[in-house]
């Protein structure tokens, strides 16, 4: 085990800050229709072209602004091929859940569509890898003093995690891909959905030592962590209700059709609502 081996718990959370800040900064593209049809219409050779100048691009920024400072080019490349590994399992992952890819579609289809939008996922996992960590993802020791939890305000609270609900989530609520994944998913999906948003959620303010988690949320006990989470779901659902009917695309629908609309917006939402609550904070 190399010397710069970490414990299996350190690991996965850094891979969990990894997904969050890939879906952080790639969301509106993997619900934006322009990208879908690129995918779909993409030639093989401009395909592979795209995939070998975005790992190249990867690897790069692992060598110089990577979660190590001192790793070997190998380890780099083993760091980036993992990194775009879990960039195409999430992306397709996200895709099928939304009802963008399917087994009924030909092979090409599918990869292509995974393959637009993976590279940005992978480069996201990178950058929230390095990057979104509570001690700023570096090994510096300097890095490693803690600060108290600021005392909790609900006011506040309640009024940052709108700001980043509204700030994340407003890339999407105007488009017609929020009505066309909801309308044409299935109740179980959107279950997974609504899973997802708390899951990442709570896992942002509460387990995965996100940036500024440790300053900002107070986290005394396992039942106050669950109604954090519950808060700011509820927070992101409200959110995106107010953005929808807004921007006019709750019209002419049933309730079904606007509680699918708001469980679809609320993912971008939750993320908005908790990681992007913490980085408007710190």
């Amino acid at each position: 085990m190399s010397a710069s081996a970490k414990p299996i718990n350190e690991s996965l959370k850094e891979y969990a800050r990894g997904i969050t800040g890939g879906l952080l900064f790639s969301l509106p593209m993997l619900y934006t229709m322009e990208l879908w049809w690129a995918g779909f219409i993409a030639d093989p050779l401009p395909l592979l072209l795209y995939f070998v100048v975005g790992f190249f691009l990867l690897m790069v920024y692992n060598h110089y602004v990577g979660i190590r400072e001192e790793h070997s080019l190998w380890e780099g490349l083993e760091e980036s091929i993992e990194e775009m590994g879990v960039g195409i399992l999430l992306t397709a992952f996200i895709l099928w859940t939304t009802g963008r890819i399917s087994l009924d579609m030909s092979f090409s289809e599918i990869s292509g569509k995974i393959i637009v939008e993976a590279v940005t996922v992978a480069i996201g996992i990178s950058v929230g890898k390095s990057q979104l960590g509570g001690n700023g993802g570096t090994d510096k020791k300097a890095n490693n003093i803690k600060k108290k939890p600021s005392k909790p305000h609900i006011f506040r609270t309640v009024n940052i995690a709108l700001c980043g609900a509204i700030l994340i989530a407003s890339n999407v609520a105007p488009t017609e891909e929020v009505v066309v994944i909801a309308l044409e998913s299935e109740i179980f999906k959107l279950l997974i959905i609504a899973i997802l948003s708390i899951g990442i959620g709570g896992a942002v303010l509460y387990y995965i030592n996100f940036k500024g988690a440790e300053t900002i949320v107070v986290h005394s006990n396992t039942w106050n962590a669950v109604a954090g989470t519950l808060i700011m779901y509820a927070i992101a659902l409200l959110s995106s209700a107010f953005m929808l009917w807004f921007f006019g695309r709750f019209n002419g629908l049933s309730l079904y059709g606007m509680v699918a609309e708001t469980v679809v917006l609320g993912f971008p939402a939750a993320l908005g609502a908790s990681a992007g609550r913490l980085l408007i904070q710190s």
